[in-house]
């Protein structure tokens, strides 16, 4: 019988089409220093971003034959090692992507409307100084009319360009890949109502002068792609979302620009040492914050759980 081991969890339909397939699903979590010793006994296993699969890992997992990524990013696998052992690597990017995509546009309204700081003090000052807080976070603004700039301009990146489109922004996608392609927007329950929009990305160099937000959505290659350097050249008061890595912004230098008013306010889900983040960030006044929930949604694990069951599925029936 296949064994597989979910050791961060997978979601109660998921499992329940594993085990009507015929197989064996251990979703009891094993601590990453224990791992090694429970690994031998496993055709499969199912992580998220807690878990992590190096090479020494590898080494011992004889009977391993597929990893799979429940979400998007492989930076907690070593996928060529992993590969080069004859190792499948499956990931489920498309299922969190509306997630992602709506916890950007909600940092995003948050800023806009200082939500951040006002929920932080109003259960404090509200009843003695409403007036004062009234005042204090009137000088809100609109997301119609502003130019976002989407870094990564894959599944995720698509999903937060419907959302700025319906919210009338302007797009302006940045991608090494692709030079051009085309957005559908539909309505919900609507199969008479749809928007195509065709887009064409742009140099980075060209997005960091003209927009107003900046969203980040590629994985952490070893080091930030938003340094010093790249805010410099960012419009002053620009609002900075980072909902993919830690590291991928450099925290530093936007520790730096938010004190210098650069940067307006950034939204990050992410951090540099997840899951001990610098207190310098948590305790700024001009960050939104949320603990790495980019893709906990329950639908999305709902999603993700019946996507990484069907890629398991799929792949050991082939496999016969």
């Amino acid at each position: 019988m296949i064994k597989i081991l979910a050791n961060d969890g997978i979601s109660t339909d998921g499992l329940f089409l594993l085990q009507e397939a015929g197989y064996e699903v251990n979703t009891n979590h094993i601590k990453q220093e224990n791992l090694h010793k429970a690994i031998p006994r496993y055709d499969a296993i199912i992580v998220r971003s807690a878990t992590q699969i190096r090479q020494p890992l590898i080494d011992i997992a004889t009977n391993l034959k597929l990893i799979v990524r429940a979400g998007v990013g492989l930076d907690n696998i070593d996928v060529a090692y992993a590969e080069s052992k004859g190792i499948k690597i499956i990931a489920t990017h498309e299922a969190s992507s509306d997630s992602v995509a709506e916890l950007v546009i909600a940092h995003l309204f948050t800023i806009a409307r200082n939500l951040h700081i006002s929920n932080r003090e109003m259960p404090m000052l509200g009843n003695t100084g409403f007036k004062i807080l009234k005042k204090k976070y009137s000088s809100g603004f609109e997301l119609s009319g502003k130019t976002i700039g989407i870094i990564g301009f894959g599944k995720i990146g698509q999903s937060v360009a419907r959302l700025a489109i319906g919210l009338g922004m302007q797009v302006m996608p940045v991608d090494l890949v692709q030079d051009e392609l085309k957005i559908d927007v539909s309505l919900y329950n609507s199969e008479d109502i749809a928007l195509s929009v065709k887009m064409k990305t742009v140099e980075l160099e060209e997005m960091l002068t003209q927009a107003d937000i900046i969203t980040v959505h590629v994985p952490f290659a070893g080091k930030a792609i938003l340094t010093a350097k790249e805010i410099e050249k960012m419009k002053t008061g620009v609002v900075i979302i980072n909902t993919s890595r830690g590291g991928v912004v450099e925290e530093a230098a936007l520790l730096q620009a938010l004190n210098e008013g650069k940067v307006r306010a950034a939204g990050l889900d992410v951090f540099k040492n997840e899951p001990t983040p610098n207190k310098a960030i948590l305790r700024h006044p001009k960050v939104s914050l949320s603990p790495h929930i980019g893709g906990s949604t329950v639908e999305a694990q709902e999603r993700i759980g019946l996507a990484v069951a069907d890629a398991i599925i799929t792949f050991f029936e082939l496999s016969k």
